[in-house]
């Protein structure tokens, strides 16, 4: 096959048709935002309490007290959400005129839980999911199930999106996964069930993924080497990260979860306009054989770019000329003892990760203050983080540099549980600053793993550790449902799965400055326990022999 990066050398490393295919694709994973994490507002908690009929035919002192008091997971006084003194024997000892705690202990009244239903606060929020169906008490476990649905989809496009993109086409998988946001969305602001809300947002998920996929790789693909790098590494984390601080100003100002659902929905129709000024990617149309067309899209960047095109920009004998290439599987990844070693403890970094960044997103709407002010602080932590992280990358170990935020997100976690109560600023701040190291963490994970992995298996690799991810995340809603029965109980598991797996990462091999592995022999080893005895000089001569490689070539060759 030939020098695609060669061939198209003409059209520049810059110039207009580039700059408006970045921002036109960066502008995409605003709507994965949006659509990724308003389950914070859409699945809240209101505070509650049993209902109690208006007809009931009780004084206000026993009206005042037929809900019992609890001390909730916090440590704090509440009504009780689940239960109230029997109805039946309160009314009777209400006609009788007998007061409470004076005429009658209130401990020998029976409790019974609330067979009318509860009464919820709609203070911050006017309805969510959980008021509309009662998703409480002993249905309580629905919600994180809710979240989680999301994350199965995740784990489904994650899987599809791949070789749908390349049987079809990168176009067409990202604006059909556009469609499909849409409809499913917008579907799901009808729900007139939990069961249908969860169905739905199967197909949320497999459609959000799917889009970011194909968004990512189309990106990849129609960009220069120089602007390549700013699309991977800043780009597509910073737009996303533009729909994330929208959305808690979304959720306030639309506070019923229908008609959120309903206007985020509609963002994805904006999108429409961009299939006539978002290209087909070039290199997957000659992998095709359609060379004619991939041509043709080049000669209109050139024209935008305001250079000259050759007479034949490739030579079709280079490309697609038949050659048979080994292609590798699964099955590949466990037959080398390097690669199983590598890879389970790549799976361990990835669904650790997952859980500490989606297990803080989840939970901004539980912690002390605005909830929406709380997710937008959430969301604000991730521009720098993400900014740092690239700049750092680029001199810095990599294996030093996640081991070093995976502590700083764990380690920071760990601490919560010893602030006094009182200090809920000082909770907040522990708290986002745990986040701010996940998703740098976050950010350094995905082009380690890219660094270590062989080109042979490196596609296959990244999608075993994207599948680890996504059971982390689907993991994520149940560890915040944890809170309900302490407090702290979400942060010290999150913050120990982290601090674990910063020393897990520890063993692998470090990649900075060494060029990029081509194949399985060229991999280094893992490091420590993970180390065959009496191969140290064999490795030390394979090091010695590896030429030095900048950060920014890397990631072209990537």
């Amino acid at each position: 096959m030939g020098d695609y990066d060669k061939d198209t050398a003409f059209i520049g490393q810059s110039g207009r048709y580039f700059w408006a295919a970045f921002f036109l694709l960066n502008t995409v994973f605003i709507s994965t935002g949006f659509t990724g994490l308003y389950i914070v507002f859409v699945g809240a908690v209101p505070p509650h309490h049993c209902l109690i009929p208006h007809q009931a035919n009780l004084t206000a002192e026993w009206r005042a007290v037929i809900v019992p008091t609890e001390t909730a997971a916090s440590g704090e006084e509440r009504p009780s959400r689940c239960s109230r003194y029997r109805l039946d024997v309160v009314s009777n000892l209400s006609a009788l005129g007998l007061t409470p705690g004076r005429d009658i202990n209130l401990t020998d009244v029976a409790l019974e839980g609330c067979v009318d239903g509860w009464s919820y606060s709609q203070d911050i929020f006017k309805s969510t999911i959980v008021t509309e169906w009662d998703l409480v008490c002993g249905d309580s476990w629905k919600v994180p199930f809710a979240s989680s649905t999301l994350f199965m989809g995740f784990l489904i496009g994650s899987l599809i999106s791949g070789q749908l993109s390349d049987r079809f086409g990168r176009k067409k998988v990202l604006f059909v996964s556009l469609a499909a946001q849409f409809v499913f969305v917008f579907l799901q602001s009808l729900s007139t069930s939990w069961i249908l809300f969860c169905i739905t947002f199967l197909f949320i998920g497999a459609a959000q993924i799917a889009l970011y996929i194909s968004a990512f790789v189309l990106g990849t693909e129609l960009l220069s080497k120089s602007m390549r790098v700013l699309f991977t590494t800043l780009g597509t984390f910073l737009f996303y990260c533009i729909g994330y601080m929208l959305l808690p100003w979304l959720a306030y100002c639309f506070r019923d979860w229908r008609t959120l659902l309903a206007v985020i929905s509609s963002f994805s129709l904006a999108y429409i306009p961009l299939w006539w000024f978002i290209s087909e990617s070039p290199r997957w149309l000659i992998s095709q054989g359609r060379v004619a067309e991939a041509e043709f899209i080049l000669r209109r960047a050139a024209k935008k770019n305001k250079v000259e095109a050759p007479e034949v920009i490739f030579k079709e004998s280079g490309f697609g000329d038949g050659q048979k290439i080994k292609k590798y599987t699964i099955i590949d990844v466990l037959k080398s003892r390097k690669l199983r070693l590598i890879t389970l403890l790549c799976l361990t970094l990835w669904m650790s990760v997952n859980i500490g960044y989606f297990g803080l997103s989840l939970n901004t709407s539980n912690l002390s203050g605005d909830p929406y002010m709380n997710c937008f602080l959430s969301a604000c932590t991730e521009v720098p983080a993400h900014v740092m992280s690239t700049l750092l990358l680029r001199n810095c170990p990599r294996r030093a540099l996640l081991s070093s935020f995976l502590v700083i997100g764990g380690g920071f976690l760990l601490l919560v549980q010893f602030i006094p109560e009182s200090l809920h600023g000082l909770t907040l701040a522990m708290v986002l600053t745990g986040k701010f190291g996940f998703t740098m963490a976050f950010s350094v994970v995905y082009i380690y793993t890219a660094e270590i992995y062989p080109t042979v298996l490196r596609n296959i690799g990244i999608g075993m550790c994207s599948s680890a991810a996504r059971i982390g995340s689907i993991t994520a809603p149940y560890v915040i449902y944890l809170g309900t029965y302490s407090k702290f109980l979400p942060y010290i598991l999150m913050g120990s799965i982290t601090v674990g797996s910063a020393v897990v990462n520890v063993f692998l091999p470090e990649t900075l400055n060494k060029q990029l592995p081509e194949t399985v022999e060229e991999m280094q080893e893992c490091q420590g326990i993970c180390r065959r005895k009496g191969n140290k000089s064999e490795d030390l001569e394979k090091k010695d022999n590896i030429s030095r490689h900048n950060y920014t070539s890397d990631r072209v060759r990537e």
